[in-house]
């Protein structure tokens, strides 16, 4: 088996996904995922896939994330190691598609229009 590459996207955050045979350590942008990211829930998001299927010390990953913050990063991940794994076994997508791991979230922040605050909150209305 070579490497296969893939990509996970979420809000900004883009985590461009390498897979390749190994013993299960997960590289983010140099650093070990634990200490890339120390939100506990969203360590657990990054191996969920993984658990998923039961794959979680059978390959090796490195990861670069770019854009978004911690979360949009995680998500990102993901969703590239989900895309990673039915790449190299197809009878892994019900699996992972029941979880939810192969849907692109497309939900981006909305933008601020002119002569509002923010995306949709005007100025406080002042009757004197």
């Amino acid at each position: 088996m070579d490497v296969i590459n893939t990509v996970g996207r979420r809000k900004n955050a883009i985590a461009r996904v390498f897979m390749k045979k190994g013993k299960g350590s997960i590289i983010i942008n140099g650093k070990d995922y634990k200490e890339y990211i120390s939100v506990s829930h969203l360590l657990h998001n990054i191996t969920d896939p993984l658990e998923t299927v039961g794959m979680s010390s059978e390959f090796d990953f490195t990861i670069n994330a770019s854009g978004g913050g911690v979360k949009g990063q995680a998500e990102a991940i993901k969703m590239g190691i989900a895309r990673a794994l039915v790449e190299f076994n197809a009878e892994l997508k019900p699996a992972l598609r029941a979880k939810g791991f192969m849907t692109r979230d497309s939900r981006m922040v909305e933008r601020k229009k002119f002569g509002l605050r923010k995306a949709r909150r005007a100025t406080q209305f002042s009757k004197r």
